[in-house]
């Protein structure tokens, strides 16, 4: 089991090499073959591990590679950790990655650099595996930073294209404002406990509750600064409010990307590190708290920002985002097994809308603006059922007296249900709960809106239709060109894949659509078979202590006893949000009622459709306040001070001293001759002063 395991996490990393070095020698095709092959045997190990897990009763295991860092008592070592939630990672990532390079097979059949881009996603790959697989901080951050310079890769892929490589970018700087904090937080465990290793620090948590750290005259409990550091990272990295601007710019990176990084992988590594530092957050009341109201703020801003946008993926994306937020809030109220659930639920169905959408733009020729759709349910008949599936399961429809739902049914609505159980005893949970329910709501409106508009209605794409439907008003136009995203052109696209409109649209091939409907199984039935090891009579057997709640924590058992409108509460919502979206967009229809409310260009319509002005803000304050300062320390300090008065001044003083006795040598007898009366003169001046 030890072999298989390591193949498993270091296959994906061979692919990479062999595609990224000699991608050029062996071909496109083999390029494909290699690191298609090896996602598909990691994830065969993956779902075999899994399931040796679940219903073989292994029991959890590291295996040590090679040591890493021996230097005094600070040891890190190269290894592969197998327990439940490393188990639960290792299908997610390795299925939704497998599937998304069989999928690229076809989406970038077009492009001339596609063995760069498989080498970048079996890199993100393997970094990912190392990071849910790491027995200690060191290889945790190992992967974490690994996953940020792939997704920078990614994103980034259409290099040429200048909104691409400041997307990456962007990406880039704001996950390393999280990766400080991370890095702050791993040396304040280090510090108060001693080790890096899981093992050694879990141990020492309870006994070490009590120590503090004293600044500026308060104590600050030091379990609460560690963990409040940590969620920093995972702030970052999971796009979490205020470091979450950079999700929706991401979109810039090819589709195949969108479903890996933001719907599986390195948006949940942060809800990953919180469940996997149950044991640290179970006493650290305060961070808990922060937790959870971030997690809430964060979903309720997000839903409200996709309500508004036009991008196909950029509604998706703000989806993740909220969607993480619910993640993030379960762990804050002490429900890490239905985080793990819902990340678990939530990548299915995610991956299938990222996919399902990309099939869309693949049809309509590279067109991302909703608003140019309609009409493809008949013409796209395999991406419309998938992509409808995905839309049911994100929504949460379902039929709870007889627990019967799709994927996201039973995970969204365990993690409101936990919330408010835990919200008799903590008023923040109480209003996590309330967000809850309130963007179940939202997230059903603005998921039918991307149905409605995609599938149903009329066909806004078989003419020159530029006439905005549900189009923002005049304010918006130049914003809305500058924020909506579009895959790049693939340069050598034959015709019927130019941006032009004159062409049908039409179904993507069997290479893209296989992945669809293996993510739809998953979306219909990974809620239905799991609930029970997840959240319910299995948990205690089937987590076997990878997660650890505190003895007062109980509230996932609760979570089964609230009432039942509290149980009813999201899926209320849910069908309000759908029977406003048919009223809006098929009823009344989208050019009409839409067109009117966006035209009004209220100020709640503006506030949203300008994601709260985060950006803006950003931009006024922490961009142009750096570039001031790095002008003033770049022309004042660099240029002027040190280059002034070191080697530039230096080279100037020279210069001028050389210049200027270089006129001396004029060439002419009598002023040689004037120079040495001049020097006789004095001399005898000299000696007269000086005998005098």
């Amino acid at each position: 089991m030890q072999t298989l395991v390591t193949i498993l996490v270091l296959a994906p990393l061979v692919a990479a090499i062999i595609a990224g070095l000699f991608g050029r020698r062996i071909g496109d095709v083999a390029s494909q073959a290699v690191t298609t092959g090896a996602l598909i045997l990691s994830c065969a190990l993956g779902w075999y591990t899994f399931s040796q897990w679940t219903w073989g009763h292994m029991e959890a295991f590291t295996v040590n590679l090679l040591p890493f860092i021996h230097v005094g008592n600070f040891v890190s070592n190269w290894s592969v950790r197998i327990d439940a939630l490393s188990c639960v990672m290792l299908i997610v990532v390795t299925t939704v990655s497998a599937l998304v390079h069989v999928y690229s097979w076809g989406y970038m059949a077009e492009d001339d650099s596609k063995p760069r881009f498989f080498a970048y996603l079996s890199l993100f790959t393997f970094a990912m595996l190392a990071l849910v697989t790491a027995a200690d901080f060191m290889q945790l951050f190992f992967g974490w930073e690994g996953v940020g310079l792939a997704s920078y890769l990614l994103i980034g892929f259409w290099y040429k294209k200048p909104t691409a490589s400041a997307a990456a970018i962007k990406a880039f700087v704001v996950n390393r404002v999280g990766d400080f904090g991370f890095a702050l937080g791993i040396m304040t465990t280090y510090w108060a406990f001693g080790s890096i290793q899981f093992a050694e620090i879990f141990p020492q948590i309870a006994s070490g509750v009590a120590r503090t750290w004293v600044f500026a005259g308060h104590t600050f409990p030091l379990v609460d600064i560690a963990c409040f550091l940590l969620f920093i990272g995972a702030m970052g990295k999971s796009a979490q409010f205020f470091l979450h601007t950079w999700l929706p710019d991401a979109m810039e990176g090819p589709t195949p990307v969108s479903a890996l990084i933001h719907a599986a992988t390195m948006v949940t590594a942060g809800v990953y590190m919180l469940c996997l530092l149950s044991p640290m957050f179970e006493y650290a009341p305060v961070a808990k708290n922060i937790v959870t109201v971030i997690g809430a703020i964060t979903a309720l801003f997000a839903a409200t920002v996709g309500l508004t946008q036009n991008d196909i993926k950029r509604v998706i994306a703000y989806s993740t985002c909220s969607q993480l937020g619910y993640m993030f809030f379960a762990a804050g109220v002490g429900a890490y097994q239905a985080a793990m659930f819902h990340l678990f639920t939530h990548a299915f169905f995610k991956a299938l809308l990222f996919l399902g959408a990309g099939s869309v733009i693949h049809g309509m020729h590279h067109e991302q603006d909703m608003r140019k759709y309609g009409a493809l349910a008949k013409l796209l008949p395999v991406t419309f059922i998938a992509m409808t599936i995905g839309t049911i399961a994100i929504t949460g429809l379902g039929f709870p007296p007889l627990e019967l739902g799709f994927a996201g049914f039973y995970s969204k609505d365990t993690i409101i249900e936990a919330a408010f159980a835990a919200g008799g005893k903590n008023g923040i949970a109480l209003f996590a709960w309330v967000i809850g329910v309130v963007v179940a709501g939202l997230t059903s409106f603005y998921s039918w809106r991307l149905a409605f508009f995609t599938f149903n209605g009329k066909a806004r794409w078989g003419h020159d239709d530029h006439h905005a439907h549900d189009a923002h008003a005049a304010h918006g136009h130049e914003d809305h060109a500058h924020a909506e995203t579009h895959d790049e052109p693939l340069p050598d696209a034959h015709d019927d894949h130019g941006h032009g409109h004159d062409h049908k649209p039409h179904e993507s091939p069997w290479v893209m659509l296989i992945p669809l409907i293996v993510l739809s199984i998953g979306a219909v039935f990974a809620g239905f078979v799991f609930v029970d090891y997840f959240v319910g009579h299995d948990q205690q057997e089937f987590w076997r202590g990878a997660i650890f709640n505190a003895p007062t924590n109980h509230v996932l058992h609760e979570a089964h006893e609230v009432p039942e409108l509290v149980k009813y509460s999201p899926l209320i919502a849910s069908i309000l949000g759908l029977a406003i979206a048919v009223w809006v967009y098929l009823i009344k229809g989208n050019e009409r009622l839409g067109a009117a409310l966006a035209a009004r260009n209220g100020p709640l319509y503006v506030f949203f459709y300008n994601k709260w002005f985060f950006d803006e803000l950003y931009q006024a304050t922490f961009v142009r306040a750096a570039k001031f300062l790095g002008d003033l320390f770049w022309k004042g300090g660099d240029q002027k001070l040190i280059d002034g008065f070191g080697p530039d001044g230096v080279s100037a003083v020279s210069y001028d001293v050389g210049r200027r006795t270089g006129k001396l040598q004029s060439g002419y007898l009598y002023h040689y001759a004037f120079v040495m009366l001049l020097g006789v003169a004095g001399l005898l001046a000299f000696a007269l002063f000086r005998f005098h």
